[in-house]
């Protein structure tokens, strides 16, 4: 369990497009011998974005890279009318704003801005910054897309100096404000909830709508976004084998975000789009300080089994325990004993529970709860378990097994096929 949780914690630095860490043997190149820019030596950052695919894009001057190590490519080689129509070949800013079902892609240079959808320039760009963005200053320093519900509506931070132009997306109007106790940002960047001001080779985490600071800031960023020699988790550190993996617990909830649980440490999954990503459990769920034994969601709730306990949090932007909580197994499920497993099916009321070597049913609806008797199961030693639209999956070590539905597990006497865990499923080394 503790070398899983090492692991999750390396995604956090390492993870790319596919959501994979990348394998060993795909050790940066060495940006000196090539003659090109070396971001392990402590570069400041022009830009910052992720693209529609989920590779965050670094630039410098007339080149960037993709994803968190490898070398770096001329930017003209991704986006080639940097060069061919504005003739600058460096970036003052730049950030990812969904539109529809896609991402687009925009680029500051000067008083202009290009928007990218595919790696494709749309038609009629670039733009005067003032025609796409009334009010927003040219010569940008960062900028970093804010979805609503992280700010009070769909927004555009624009950093200049101390200032911060936000601009409200539906309304097309600018407020300004001065943020002097943030460092000067050369680049921003939005990771999942979290917004970062890049300033020289460290980081500051930010409010995005206050601006303040928590925490113990700057950090280097050479020991978070980027895999350097004798930096952080670069160097000699290794991905776990598939074949090593542990849960304690996985869950998807009713936005489609996935989560997997390890010890202290926890690994969620939004889109193929924004890749695996890592953080300790407290940072989320901070009253969780001895991880978890079993997670299920249930309407827009978020139910966490620790011991004999269990801890309820609201969702949203940041999940907030309920008052009054946490209550005993028994109390708030009617269960009593150690929990392995517990999940919910997709619009059903019945969280089913796994004890040892049986799965017992409790109605959500009912007051009070109450457990049935239960169901013995064709699998001992079951670490965690959940159910979406394809049926259900649970995993015993780094294995799992799929069933169509809680009766056909309750049911079975064989246990079907086992299947792997993959480096698609869980960022591991295959």
């Amino acid at each position: 369990m503790e070398m899983f949780a090492k692991a999750l914690f390396l995604c956090l630095a390492l993870a790319l497009s596919n959501g994979a860490p990348a394998h060993p043997q795909e050790a940066a190149v060495d940006d000196a011998d090539a003659g090109l820019p070396d971001r392990c030596e402590g570069l400041e950052f022009d830009a910052i974005t992720p693209d529609d695919n989920g590779t965050t894009i670094f630039f410098k001057g007339g080149h960037l890279w993709e994803g968190f190590l490898g070398p770096a490519k001329p930017s003209n080689e991704l986006f080639k009318e940097l060069d061919e129509i504005h003739n600058i070949g460096h970036v003052d800013a730049a950030f990812r704003m969904q539109k529809g079902d896609h991402h687009d892609i925009y680029l500051f240079l000067d008083d202009k801005v290009f928007n990218y959808c595919n790696h494709t320039l749309d038609h009629g760009y670039p733009k005067p910054i003032q025609e796409e963005f009334p009010g927003v200053p040219a010569h940008l320093d960062a900028a970093v897309e804010c979805p609503k519900g992280e700010c009070g509506a769909d927004s555009v931070l624009f950093f200049k100096g101390h200032d911060v132009h936000v601009y409200d997306v539906p309304t097309k109007t600018v407020k300004t404000k001065a943020w002097p106790h943030l460092p000067v940002c050369t680049s921003a960047f939005r990771w999942l909830e979290h917004y970062y001001c890049f300033h020289g080779h460290n980081f500051t985490r930010f409010n995005p709508v206050s601006g303040e600071v928590s925490g113990s800031y700057p950090k280097d960023a050479r020991n978070y976004f980027m895999r350097c020699p004798n930096f952080g988790h670069g160097g000699d550190s290794k991905i776990i084998k598939c074949s090593d993996v542990v849960l304690d617990a996985i869950t998807s909830d009713d936005t489609g975000k996935s989560y997997f649980f390890a010890g202290p440490m926890y690994m969620r999954l939004d889109t193929i789009r924004d890749g695996l990503h890592a953080f300790p459990i407290t940072r989320t769920w901070r009253e969780m300080t001895s991880g978890v034994d079993a997670v299920f969601s249930y309407t827009d709730k978020m139910y966490m089994i620790k011991d004999d306990q269990v801890y309820i949090y609201k969702g949203g932007a940041h999940y907030t325990l309920i008052e009054g909580y946490p209550k005993t197994l028994k109390e708030e499920l009617g269960v009593e004993g150690h929990v392995d497993a517990a999940f919910l099916c997709p619009n059903e009321h019945t969280v089913h529970i796994v004890q040892g070597q049986m799965i017992r049913d409790v109605d959500l609806t009912a007051t009070p709860r109450v457990a049935n008797e239960g169901w013995p199961l064709p699998l001992p030693g079951i670490d965690a378990g959940r159910c979406g639209p394809e049926g259900i999956e649970v995993f015993k070590g780094s294995q799992y097994y799929k069933y169509k539905s809680a009766m056909t597990l309750a049911a079975s006497r064989i246990a079907p096929q086992p299947l792997d865990i993959t480096s698609g499923m869980m960022g591991c080394q295959d």
